[in-house]
C-alpha cells in the first residue's frame, strides 16, 4: 500500500466537522529523546479538535515503563492514553501497536497489539530477522487509525537520526515514508547546541527523507523570544525548512509525563508546614503518573525517597509499582531502604503499596516459572499478611471499585503479572464493581492494592490524608475537568508561539 499519493475519496468518518477536508498526517520527530515530542503532540491533537477535526494519536514502538489499561483491557504507551484524551477520543492499541517495557539492563517485555508476547534483549529485538512481521504489525494498526481519524499525529522515538538502526526502523522516518506523512523536527534548545542537533538530523537523511521534513519546532525555550530572533532565520537558513515557532518552557502547565527522566525534576525534599509523602523510587518504577494528583493537591508536599533520612522525614510512604518487583525488591534489601520503610511502620506512619508495591509488602513474592528472570523467591518486607505467586498471564483493565466501606464508586486501572493472596482474615481494601476484593489492608495506615490511580479518588485521598491534617479536599475539584483546562491552556501556549496556519498550509498540501 503506497501511502505518498493524495487521497481522491475521502471517507466521510475521516473529515473534520464543519466539512473540513483531509489533513495529511503529521509526525513529530526529535533531534533526540526527552526533546519535547510527546507534550506537542499532546497539544496539537488539542488544536485540531478544537478547529473542528477528528484528530488521532500514534506511535508505532514505544519504550516506556508508565503505561495504560485501554477500555477493552489492552495495555498502550501513556503518552497515547494522553493524546488520545486530548483528541477526545477513547483510546485503542491501534495508537500504540508496539510497546517495549525495560525489565533489566539489555532487556524489555515486548507488548503487540495491547498483549505481551514475551521478553527480548536489545540484539535479538533490533536485527532485521523478523522485523518485518512487526512492520506488517504497526502498518495495519496506521490504516485501521487513518480510516476513522483525521489527521493522524503521529510521534517518532529519540533521534530520527540513528543512521545506524535505519534498516530496522519502524518507527521514525521508515514509520514517515509508509503513512505518507510530513514531518516537524522538534529540537530541545534547553540542553544546548540546538543548530547543530537540527541541522545535524536533517543532513543525516537521504534526499528522499531531507524532503519529507517540513518544518521545525524549537522546544523548552527560556528567557525573552526576542533574543532568539536572527537565531530563528539564522537556522532556517542553514537547515533550509522553516522554523514554525520557538515554545518556552510549560511550567505551568500539567500533563501527565510518561517519561521517568521527568522524575529527576521532581521536589526531592520535606516540607514542614505540608503533609510530606515520599515515593520510594525504585530502578524499575512504573505508572509514577499514580502520584500526579497528590503532588498537585495544596496540602500535599510529594518527593521521591532515595535514601532512609528522606523516608525518616515522611508522613506517608509509598511502594510504587515496578516491572520487576523481585529485581526491586533486592535492591530495597540490599540498600537498606527495605529496613527503613519496616522501621517506618513501626513508628505509626502510613504505609501503602500499588502494584509492585503491594506484592512487595507482603510475606513473600514466588517466580516459580521464571517471569522476571532468576530469582525464584524473596521474602517481602511482612508488613502485609499476604503472598504473591508472579504468572505469565497479565492482568489489564479498568476498574470500577468501592473504597474500604465508602459508597462512593471511584476508578482506576490494573496492569499487573500475579496473583496475591491473602491469608485467612485478610481485610481486603477494595470492592470490585464485579463484587472481587482487591487487595490487603493490615491496619488502618498500613495496606496495599493493585489498583493504579486510587490515589486520583477524593475519598482514598482524603482518608489517607485524613491523620496529618484536618483539611478536606476541594468538594469542587473534578479531575477529569482539570485535565481538560491543561490541554486547552497547553493548545493556547502552542498557538502563541507556533504558526499554525502555516501547519496547516503544509499539511493541506493543496493549497
Amino acid at each position: 500500500m503506497n501511502h505518498d499519493t493524495d487521497i481522491d475519496i475521502i471517507p466521510d468518518s475521516v473529515c473534520g466537522r464543519g466539512g473540513r477536508g483531509r489533513l495529511a498526517p503529521v509526525m513529530l520527530a526529535g533531534t533526540g529523546s526527552d526533546v519535547g515530542k510527546s507534550l506537542i503532540a499532546t497539544g496539537l491533537c488539542r488544536i485540531f479538535l478544537q478547529d473542528g477535526y477528528h484528530p488521532a494519536p500514534f506511535k508505532a514502538q514505544n519504550m516506556a515503563l508508565n503505561s495504560y489499561a485501554t477500555p477493552d483491557g489492552y495495555e498502550i504507551g501513556r503518552a497515547q492514553a494522553v493524546q488520545a484524551e486530548a483528541a477526545g477520543i477513547p483510546c485503542s492499541t491501534d495508537m500504540n501497536p508496539l510497546l517495549l517495557k525495560p525489565s533489566g539492563t539489555h532487556t524489555s517485555q515486548v507488548v503487540l497489539n495491547g498483549k505481551p508476547v514475551g521478553n527480548r534483549d536489545a540484539y535479538q529485538y533490533f536485527r532485521k530477522e523478523g522485523r518485518e512481521e512487526l512492520r506488517k504489525e504497526v502498518h495495519a494498526a496506521f490504516d485501521r487509525l487513518a480510516s476513522v481519524y483525521n489527521p493522524v499525529v503521529m510521534e517518532g522515538a529519540g533521534s530520527v537520526s540513528e543512521i545506524n538502526l535505519r534498516d530496522s526502523d519502524l518507527v521514525n522516518m521508515s514509520m514517515a515514508r509508509y503513512a505518507g506523512a510530513d514531518v516537524i523536527l522538534v529540537a530541545d534548545i534547553d540542553r544546548g547546541g540546538v543548530f547543530a542537533s537540527a541541522y545535524g538530523s536533517i543532513m543525516l537523511q537521504d534526499e528522499c527523507d531531507r524532503k519529507r521534513i517540513k518544518g521545525i519546532i524549537i522546544n523548552k525555550f527560556r528567557g525573552d523570544m526576542r533574543l532568539f530572533e536572527e537565531g530563528r532565520r539564522m537556522m532556517e537558513e542553514i537547515c533550509g525548512v522553516p522554523v514554525l515557532g520557538v515554545v518556552p518552557m510549560a511550567k505551568d502547565i500539567h500533563i501527565e509525563e510518561e517519561d521517568s527522566v521527568a522524575l529527576s525534576l521532581k521536589r526531592k525534599s520535606a516540607s514542614e508546614c505540608l503533609v510530606n509523602i515520599a515515593v520510594v523510587l525504585v530502578d524499575h518504577i512504573s505508572n509514577f503518573t499514580d502520584f500526579d494528583v497528590p503532588e498537585h493537591d495544596p496540602r500535599v508536599n510529594l518527593y521521591y525517597a532515595s535514601t532512609t533520612e528522606d523516608l525518616q522525614n515522611a508522613d506517608i510512604i509509598i511502594l510504587p509499582g515496578s516491572k520487576s518487583t523481585l529485581s526491586d525488591l533486592a535492591a530495597l534489601r540490599k540498600s537498606g531502604l527495605a529496613k527503613g520503610v519496616i522501621e517506618e511502620a513501626k513508628k505509626g506512619k502510613t504505609i501503602i503499596g500499588i502494584c509492585g508495591g503491594y506484592q512487595m509488602m507482603g510475606i513473600d513474592v514466588a517466580d516459580p516459572d521464571g517471569v522476571e528472570g532468576d530469582i525464584k523467591i524473596l521474602p517481602g518486607l511482612g508488613l502485609l499478611p499476604v503472598h504473591t505467586v508472579l504468572s505469565g498471564e497479565k492482568v489489564t483493565r479498568p476498574v470500577k471499585f468501592k473504597f474500604l466501606k465508602e459508597n462512593e464508586v471511584c476508578e482506576g486501572y490494573e496492569i499487573h503479572m500475579g496473583v496475591s493472596s491473602p491469608e485467612e482474615g485478610g481485610v481486603p481494601v477494595n470492592l470490585l464493581s464485579d463484587g472481587t476484593p482487591d487487595g490487603c489492608m493490615a491496619s488502618p495506615k498500613v495496606f496495599g492494592t493493585y489498583i493504579h490511580g486510587v490515589l486520583d479518588n477524593k475519598a482514598v485521598l482524603d482518608y489517607v490524608l485524613s491523620p496529618y491534617t484536618d483539611l478536606k479536599s476541594d468538594a469542587d475539584f473534578d479531575a477529569h475537568e482539570y485535565k481538560e483546562r491543561q490541554y486547552d491552556a497547553l493548545a493556547d501556549l502552542l498557538r502563541s508561539c507556533i504558526d499554525i496556519e502555516k501547519l496547516y498550509k503544509i499539511l493541506r498540501r493543496n493549497d
